[in-house]
């Protein structure tokens, strides 16, 4: 939002939410009628297209959204080098507006302009207008009007909540209020309308029109450099025909500088050129890959978990991941995007961090859950296979048993656990037995593992459940069944000691997350959820990964071995990652 908002600021459908697309259904409906009861010769194409490039307009901004995300993530030609926070994504989730916007004007258009319906595929006098006109015009009077909304008058009440974003993504070219978007509706109308009005309009050249404007916005605004140093060379007046992504991301840093839309010759003309354009555009092309310090591996958990990945869909993955309705419309391409990962089968960067001095990367290994169990449970055998292995190895088993710990309530007796033996909960059930706390296992086979490995560890503390509903609070696993859940007494506490929370069946039970840390605001760049988690919460098994490199700690941390609990704790501390507090109990 600008700092002093103007009228006209906020979208008109704003109170619709995510059903503001449903104000379509009038003119989609129109389309879909016409073709059902008209002959094929009384179809207008244009009209037809206007669906069809709606969708195009959506995947088009997204592919540039994920490509740019993947990019900042590895470093490579980056060209400004600062934080993105879960703010910009919220302010800058509503990039589909001006989409929507255009869709209704084009469908009026269609609808009440003469010469604008039953429009022939393609003429190319029309198109060579449109390329004048742009060039000419349009370029000219965007320079002035972008100058004049950053007079501090305009500036404060509209331009302001564009300029918020600092650092640029795809999406931020089209963040602006409402009265901005219509004004530069009119703008890139003039073009187009001017070859309706000669008779010389055409649908390829209104797409052609609006893809290029699109794809000139988001590529100005993806935050890497892209464009080769020899396309400047081999044609010299390019340089200025057609800006670069560093001579947009100077201006959003600079603020007084590089006006123009895609044309820089106007900045040349009137002296508003940054003069350190050609530097940044060297230096960003120069820039290598980041090397990461630490490094988190992840990996796929359902089939619509593709969209939470932060190289997703921005808006959703900056929510605790949840299967919404909407996502089951994306079938087909959630299949293809099944198909690619097992087809890709390569880990791919999907998310970039930085802590004091540590830089972190999140790596995605294109796999599901059920594929996943060797590389979760056996990182010894790497160990043991290069022994003079140089990385690090972490599982973050002790720093994931030091949380669990603290979130027993305090004055507990007594409690369960049941599910699959991991080795998290056998290292917890054995603290818990050296604490005074009775430890009760469920079921008897489980019981008996878990004995077999305490020995005399669990100081007569360990003893096999009768009664499910004698204890308030349970350590659960994976395979906690909806059974086992209804035997649970009203008021149980479920606390999950896996990475992968209980589906909440009781609505009078309360359910922790599962092991994780309140992260500290020194940490950079956190735009995104992991997996279930709230926002700025990170898993303790992640966490523990920073430590070991904040610390400098030498010895691996996989298979059998653990780290000292209270060391890794008072270290997690030290950083500043904080315990969930109580309201992280939640009911279903």
């Amino acid at each position: 939002m600008a700092s002093k908002p103007g009228i006209l600021t906020d979208w008109p459908w704003k109170p619709l939410g995510s059903f503001k697309y449903i104000i379509l259904g009038p003119w989609i409906t129109e389309s879909i009628y016409s073709i059902l009861v008209k002959d094929a010769e009384e179809w207008d194409l244009f009209n037809l297209t206007i669906l069809p490039l709606i969708l195009w307009r959506v995947l088009h901004q997204q592919l540039w959204n994920s490509l740019s995300r993947y990019r900042a993530a590895k470093g490579t030609n980056r060209i400004v080098d600062m934080a993105i926070e879960f703010e910009q994504v919220d302010r800058e989730s509503n990039w589909d507006d001006q989409i929507l916007l255009s869709a209704i004007l084009l469908y009026l258009i269609n609808k009440y302009i003469p010469g604008a319906s039953h429009l022939p595929v393609w003429r190319t006098d029309g198109a060579i207008i449109i390329m004048l006109l742009h060039a000419g015009p349009v370029e000219f009077v965007y320079y002035w009007f972008h100058r004049a909304l950053h007079h501090h008058y305009l500036y404060s009440r509209y331009h302001s909540h564009h300029h918020s974003s600092i650092v640029t993504q795809p999406n931020t070219s089209v963040i602006h209020p409402f009265a901005e978007h219509i004004a530069y509706f009119l703008m890139f109308t003039v073009p187009p309308m001017t070859t309706v009005l000669t008779q010389t309009a055409s649908i390829v050249s209104f797409a052609g029109y609006i893809t290029y404007i699109d794809f000139m916005n988001s590529m100005g605004h993806c935050n890497f450099e892209l464009i080769p140093n020899w396309l400047f060379s081999i044609f010299p007046p390019l340089n200025y025909l057609m800006y670069t992504p560093s001579f947009r991301s100077l201006h959003h840093t600079q603020f007084r500088t590089n006006y123009s839309l895609f044309m820089p010759i106007y900045d040349y003309m009137y002296g508003t050129v940054d003069k350190s354009t050609d530097t940044l555009y060297e230096n960003s092309l120069k820039r290598k890959e980041e090397s990461p310090n630490v490094v988190h591996l992840t990996h796929l958990t359902t089939p619509e978990s593709i969209y939470h990945l932060r190289l997703g869909f921005a808006s959703l993955a900056s929510r605790p991941y949840s299967s919404a309705w909407y996502l089951w419309l994306l079938w087909p391409v959630t299949l293809w995007f099944m198909m690619l990962t097992w087809i890709y089968g390569r880990t791919f960067v999907v998310e970039r961090n930085r802590f004091d001095n540590i830089k972190l990367q999140t790596w995605a290994i294109p796999k599901y859950k059920l594929q996943s169990e060797e590389l979760n449970r056996y990182g010894e055998v790497y160990v043991k296979k290069y022994p003079e292995l140089r990385v690090k190895l972490v599982d973050g088993s002790s720093l994931a048993v030091a949380v669990l710990l603290q979130s027993i309530p305090k004055g507990t007796t007594q409690l369960l656990v049941t599910g699959k033996l991991t080795k998290v909960v056998v290292a917890a059930a054995f603290a818990l037995c050296q604490k005074g706390i009775q430890v009760a296992a469920s079921p008897e086979d489980e019981f008996e593992k878990l004995n077999k490995s305490s020995g005399t560890k669990s100081e007569g503390k360990l003893v096999m459940s009768k009664s499910y509903s004698s204890y308030k609070v349970w350590l659960v696993g994976d395979e906690l069944t909806e059974e086992e859940q209804r035997k649970a007494s009203k008021g149980t506490l479920f606390i999950p000691y896996s990475q992968f929370p209980p589906k909440r069946r009781r609505k009078d039970c309360f359910y922790h997350t599962t092991p994780a840390m309140q992260t500290p605001r020194a940490l950079e760049n956190v735009d995104s959820c992991e997996n279930w988690l709230p926002r700025r919460v990170m898993s303790a098994w992640r966490v523990a990964g920073i430590l070991h490199g904040l610390e400098g700690w030498e010895e691996h941390e996989c298979g059998s071995t653990m780290l000292d609990i209270d060391k890794v704790w008072e270290a997690c501390l030290k950083h500043g990652f904080q315990p969930l507090r109580i309201p992280a109990l939640s009911k279903s």
